[in-house]
């Protein structure tokens, strides 16, 4: 503004502040005029909002950064001041199956080992899981249920029928897969007496289905009492029994070529089954 020839009152150079604005010094060379513009907080903050990531504090004029609260957000405040994302190596503690502190070079994984069988791990690998409560399940355990039956039946003197391997009376009983899980395999031990009378001359047979276990023929001249073979079989079953499904087995005694008088009075039936779960 000062120039040689204006100011000390040769010329009339005039000015005068607006809003916020100062002017100092008379124009002249030696005391030029100096402007200078003071902004109040209050009139900039108008101006100012904040946004995504951005804090503004409308009262204090303070700007900042916005840090999320949702669950597992690791940014923070250093303390220097600045923001701060810490990373995983060294601060991720493993306990029992998991190796590695969470770095590039040290990853988190499962401590493995290696597979021991001649067999394929893709086909007769087992399952591990993860329950509704987070926590690693293995495959259900096995199961082994031991189950025993027996009946006794008494008649009033039937006779032994001619016919070979003749039905003459039936149990059954309903055989329960213990498991849930698992199907099962069902082995049985079955045994059937039938106790007959054979009178002088007499003869006749008992047995288990279409299989005749046992004949005796009386050749004396007295009358045999009591007589009966306890017939044996272990079976294993032809179906599998489906998780925690039931199903009956039966057992048939049978009887025949019976001559002479021959008669039956009791039968026992007994029946013992294993069942196998894996």
């Amino acid at each position: 503004m000062a120039r040689c020839g204006c100011g000390g009152g040769q010329c009339d150079c005039s000015l005068e502040a607006g809003d916020n604005v100062i002017v100092s010094g008379s124009g002249s060379a030696a005391n030029p005029y100096v402007v200078s513009a003071d902004v109040p907080c209050a009139s900039v903050r108008a101006c100012l909002s904040g946004g995504d990531g951005i804090s503004f504090d409308t009262a204090t004029g303070e700007i900042g950064a916005h840090l999320s609260g949702q669950v597992g957000n690791n940014v923070s405040i250093g303390p220097d001041g600045g923001l701060l994302v810490p990373t995983a190596g060294g601060q991720v503690l493993t306990g029992c199956g998991l190796t590695g502190n969470g770095t590039a070079g040290s990853p988190v994984k499962a401590n493995t080992q290696a597979w021991p069988y001649p067999c394929s791990v893709d086909t007769f690998g087992g399952v591990v899981a993860c329950d509704t409560q987070g926590r690693l399940r293995s495959e259900p355990r096995g199961m082994v249920s031991f189950t025993n039956y027996g009946e006794s039946r008494d008649y009033n003197d039937v006779p032994i029928p001619a016919a070979q391997n003749t039905v003459l009376d039936t149990f059954s009983v309903n055989i329960t897969n213990p498991d849930s899980c698992r199907a099962a395999k069902v082995f049985t031990e079955r045994e059937i007496d039938v106790w007959m009378v054979l009178p002088a001359g007499a003869a006749g047979g008992t047995g288990q289905g279409s299989d005749e276990m046992f004949y005796m023929r009386n050749t004396g001249s007295a009358s045999m009492v009591g007589v009966h073979a306890q017939g044996t079989k272990f079976l294993t079953e032809s179906f599998t029994l489906g998780p925690g499904a039931t199903a009956p087995i039966t057992l048939s005694a049978t009887g025949g070529r019976g001559t002479g008088g021959a008669y039956y009075y009791s039968i026992v039936f007994l029946l013992r089954a294993m069942i196998i779960s894996l």
